[in-house]
């Protein structure tokens, strides 16, 4: 039984089932895409980057699990992007088509945050960029469908 059914209205613990069924959807999708995809890729970059022969290689536990840590979180934090789209939407701070607009310019922030995120590696930075992107475009779709909606209520 959830401890936050006796405070909500019946709409309200609906709201807060979809919302938390979503964030932890998206939330796991992107540790798994960071685990699964990304990390394997930047680790064997990182691993066989050399600046010059003489210099070693030299990875621990530490390190290891630091950059792995920081790639999987960073993935599943950049999937959140729909959720604050919506929540933004919902709010009446952004609309489709402001998000339209700037479209080129989410898309070198995007690039530019995955350029943070990643090694310098530009496979990786453009692998975690392709599904932020299509997140963008996803959240695109979600601000229109809630503009319809808004309109349809104030409409009847």
């Amino acid at each position: 039984m959830a401890l936050y059914k006796p405070g909500l209205y019946e709409k309200e613990r609906n709201a807060a089932r979809g919302a938390v069924f979503f964030v932890s959807l998206l939330f796991f999708m992107g540790a798994s895409f960071g685990y699964f995809i990304l990390s394997p890729l930047s680790i064997n970059f990182l691993s066989n980057y050399q600046l010059d022969p003489s210099i070693l290689n030299e990875f621990d536990i530490t390190s290891y699990v630091t950059t792995l840590m920081m790639l999987v979180l960073a993935s599943a934090i950049m999937f959140q992007l729909p959720v604050v789209i919506y929540f933004l939407s919902m709010s009446g701070l952004i609309t489709a088509a402001v998000l339209k607009v700037y479209r080129r310019h989410a898309i070198v922030g995007i690039l530019v945050i995955a350029a943070i995120i990643t090694p310098p590696d530009v496979i990786s930075q453009i692998l975690i960029a392709m599904p932020i992107m299509a997140l963008y475009e996803v959240g695109i779709m979600i601000a229109k469908r809630l503009e319809k909606k808004r309109k349809d209520e104030l409409a009847s």
